[in-house]
């Protein structure tokens, strides 16, 4: 039998986790191949809101989202939906979430992101000027709206939550949010300002660029899909069509395609997917200068280059299904609710988000050994935390 290919190590996944990674252990001096079987930095990493969202340290999963499941499951124009076929292998994930949304599992959720997002916009920063995308980055801030003042007082454990850990954040009056935003339609509520947020002006040439660095760095990339992962003696062993390479470490970054790599290496992680969507619409002067989230619509409107996209919404259902047109067209309603002028939508789309029960992701070494390490289920919070978890694996590969 022919000999595999070796490297010192392998990066399963070419999303922003997976470049982040590969990237920076290059430049740590490493031999790093990554194996990705489509375009480098496309999918949830290009699919995404565009916010580094350091103010992200709530869980889906809480007290609050329990007492409202009915309604959220069962509402016309719920933020959330299950697909009704998928309901049998979601189901222990359901179970998990809902004992993650517990009042003690919930506050420990809440620290360990605390934690995780806590130099985001600074590792971000520094990202950005090393792969020279620092133009793409507006740090404007980003905004939550609240439609009337009694959603606003119902948001207050929130709001006192992220002050208690040290989130910057300003309450806002309608009139004060009108100042921020003049093409907002009035409404009687309030907002709540992050002026530490920033937003990619276009993720798909953020992604082009990191992809760009992290081949000029050194890193092999090789588009295949790996289809076996086993442990040898001196290696972890990886095979798949045109694909066989021995590598001393693996990475397994491969965002909602990771369970079943996870697997192979011994471990059942609960990790199920997100299916995300966004809905774009052209226009040569934006309508916002930030993203700006209608909160009870559970959407961001974020400005980028030449377009407005909506993007928001969770669906879980699993990788297999075609886009579900109603999600999309809730999406659209939902944006000229505050747009009415908005037109037909130029693009949409549809990608998957790896989805933890508590929302944090599963960030290391496998219990194995730290021959396989786990970067994934970053949930919506991929974008955001990609260098922090490059940084993280860094010191984990030793």
């Amino acid at each position: 039998m022919k000999p595999a290919n070796t490297t010192d190590i392998a990066v399963i996944g070419g999303g922003v986790i997976g470049l982040s990674c590969a990237l920076r252990l290059a430049e740590a001096g490493r031999e790093v191949t990554l194996i990705e079987p489509n375009a480098l930095g496309s999918g949830a990493s290009y699919g995404n809101a565009g916010t580094i969202a350091e103010y992200g340290i709530i869980p889906i999963g809480t007290p609050a989202t329990l007492r409202n499941l009915p309604s959220l499951l069962f509402g016309r124009e719920s933020p959330l939906s299950i697909r009704r076929a998928a309901l049998g292998a979601l189901a222990p994930w359901l179970a998990k979430f809902v004992v993650q949304s517990m009042p003690h599992n919930a506050r420990r959720n809440v620290e360990q992101l605390v934690r995780l997002l806590a130099e985001a916009s600074a590792d971000w920063k520094e990202l950005a000027a090393q792969i020279d995308a620092t133009h793409l980055f507006n740090p404007s801030g980003a905004l939550y709206l609240y439609k009337s003042q009694a959603a606003f007082a119902a948001a207050s454990s929130d709001i006192s939550l992220r002050r208690k850990n040290g989130i910057g954040q300003e309450m806002l009056t309608a009139d004060e949010v009108a100042k921020l935003e003049p093409a907002l339609p009035p409404f009687a509520g309030g907002g709540v300002y992050f002026p530490n947020a920033i937003h990619l002006r276009d993720p798909g040439q953020v992604m082009a660029r990191l992809a760009k660095a992290t081949i000029s760095s050194g890193v092999n990339v090789i588009t295949a899909t790996v289809d076996n992962l086993k442990r040898g003696q001196s290696c972890v062993h990886l095979t798949g069509k045109n694909l066989d390479i021995c590598a001393k470490h693996v990475v397994i970054a491969a965002g909602a395609f990771s369970k079943p790599l996870a697997q192979m290496a011994g471990e059942a992680v609960p990790l199920d997917t997100e299916r995300g969507y966004h809905v774009e619409y052209d226009m040569e002067q934006p309508l916002l200068s930030r993203p700006v989230s209608p909160t009870e619509r559970g959407l961001y409107l974020v400005p980028m280059q030449g377009r407005l996209r909506a993007v928001g919404t969770i669906e879980l259902g699993g990788l297999t299904a075609p886009p579900n047109q109603r999600r999309l067209d809730l999406i659209d309603r939902a944006a000229k609710s505050i747009f009415p002028t908005l037109g037909a939508p130029s693009r949409t789309w549809m990608g998957f988000r790896p989805s933890m029960p508590n929302s944090v992701p599963v960030i290391r070494p496998s219990r194995g050994g730290n021959d396989i390490i786990f970067a994934f289920g970053h949930g919506h919070l991929g974008l955001t935390l990609a260098p922090i978890t490059a940084r993280l694996v860094s010191d984990m590969v030793r």
